[in-house]
């Protein structure tokens, strides 16, 4: 960029990324932290669902298998 021309390294690489970090730093920090939140609720959810297929298909094969050892 020719706003940085002549401008020494630091100031582009160190200075710039660190003003970015402090100005948007709580937004960047909510947006991580949101985004962490959302995976954690999306693992819970698949778990829950799991469990619930793995009992339902538990009972309804054993419910199942009885009822033809009976006849």
């Amino acid at each position: 960029m020719k706003l940085f021309e002549g401008l020494p390294w630091w100031v582009k690489w160190i200075a710039v990324p660190v003003i970015a970090i402090v100005v948007f730093g709580g937004m960047i920090a909510s947006a991580v932290g949101f985004l962490f939140w959302l995976l954690f609720k999306v693992l819970i959810f698949v778990a829950l669902v799991g469990g619930l297929v793995f009992v339902v298909k538990k009972v309804t094969s054993s419910s199942s298998s009885d009822s033809h050892d009976r006849w």
